[in-house]
């Protein structure tokens, strides 16, 4: 038999991409690759988590640099892997074949960071010689696999000790995984359609013509109300940027959530450039890369610019600025208040924490970025 059942490129029950568009057959294909060292990755929730997470990918290559990278997680999270040169395969928990295919394969390494019940009965029964993160036992409670897991998992139990953790979730992720943390990046990685539709949405707008583009991301989803700041603060941000200089342009960023926000936004506002609402993920991550400095909170829009190697500036409340790696690029503002990183989801305080971090001290922080210059692909 000359087909290379074992090579990575081979789909089963049709031609690999070479021998459709060359060709090239098995014995005479110089891009054959045995699938080796086989790595499952289970992150289902939320999408900001699920990209956040793909900051092991490159830990995980230098490691296994023959290995071959599964990654199960939700339908919603499939765009974020469009293009990524480290993940070899994705499974869908949606797609009806999904469980059937699990239950076939077994894995060298099984990576389940999540003290989730839902993830974790999968990482329970999915075979693999070696285990890593947490599974669901019989008795239908989240267990670690190993001591390493153990830190985690108690500070999603213990508000005190969350309160104190100064490692940051890429740091707690590698060690669990037992990998050098390099602090490795977030990893997203546009197709040149994508860039395309950026360009496209630059010279509509005529973005060259500003020195600075400013990005403001207004919200941070419904389930998180206290991660976002007011609409009022937004107002007083934007009338000293625009008091500050007119060569910088300023960019609105959000979803349906956030459409009647930046509408009105828009509407006080009309040398301001509203994104719109109805972008598809991945024309989201296109355009956020337009902008030199993102201003936003803890939420999907922070990774996304952190992949991207953006200025930002990060708005933090109810959730833990310690866990957010830097990379020396992203900037943190939190108020003075005991009750931070209580992560509730209604807050009995008011003001609220957000209401505590004025317009002026996000604009101190935007100056000195402006100052700094910015870094960008």
């Amino acid at each position: 038999m000359i087909l290379n059942t074992n090579c990575r490129h081979f789909p089963g029950d049709r031609p690999c991409s070479f021998n459709k568009n060359f060709g090239t057959m098995c014995n005479d294909c110089i891009n054959y690759k045995p699938v080796g060292f086989k790595i499952l990755i289970i992150k289902f929730d939320a999408s900001g988590d699920v990209l956040r997470t793909t900051s092991l990918l490159q830990a995980l290559k230098k490691k296994y640099p023959n290995s071959h990278i599964t990654w199960f997680t939700k339908r919603n999270a499939q765009p974020i892997f469009f293009n990524n040169p480290f993940v070899d395969e994705i499974l869908i928990l949606e797609n009806h074949d999904t469980v059937s295919k699990l239950l076939a394969l077994e894995f060298d390494l099984l990576i389940h960071p999540d003290a989730s019940t839902q993830s974790g009965a999968f990482a329970s029964w999915i075979k693999a010689k070696n285990k890593k993160g947490f599974y669901l036992d019989k008795k239908g409670k989240i267990q670690p696999f190993d001591e390493a897991a153990v830190e985690w998992l108690e500070l999603g139990a213990f508000d005190q000790k969350k309160k104190v953790n100064l490692k940051t979730y890429q740091q707690i992720l590698h060690e669990i995984c037992g990998l050098e943390y390099e602090k490795g990046e977030i990893v997203l990685s546009l197709s040149e359609d994508e860039k395309k539709f950026a360009e496209d949405f630059s010279a509509q707008h005529d973005l060259k013509k500003y020195k600075k583009i400013i990005g403001l991301n207004t919200g941070a989803g419904s389930r998180w109300q206290y991660k976002q700041w007011g609409i009022q603060q937004f107002v007083h941000l934007i009338q000293m940027i625009n008091g500050y200089s007119s060569d910088i342009g300023i960019l609105l960023y959000g979803g349906e959530d956030e459409k009647e926000k930046n509408t009105y936004l828009a509407s006080q506002f009309p040398f301001i450039i509203d994104t719109g609402a109805e972008n598809s993920l991945r024309q989201f991550f296109s355009l956020v890369d337009l902008s030199d400095i993102f201003i936003t909170g803890d939420t999907l829009g922070l990774h996304a610019a952190t992949a991207f190697r953006k200025k930002i500036i990060c708005l933090f409340g109810p959730t833990s600025s310690n866990e957010i790696e830097d990379y020396g690029r992203i900037t943190k503002i939190s108020p003075q208040t005991d009750c931070l990183v209580c992560y509730k989801m209604r807050c009995d305080f008011s003001p609220s924490c957000m209401d505590l971090i004025s317009a002026e001290m996000v604009f101190d922080s935007l100056k000195e970025a402006m100052s700094l210059g910015s870094e960008s692909n």
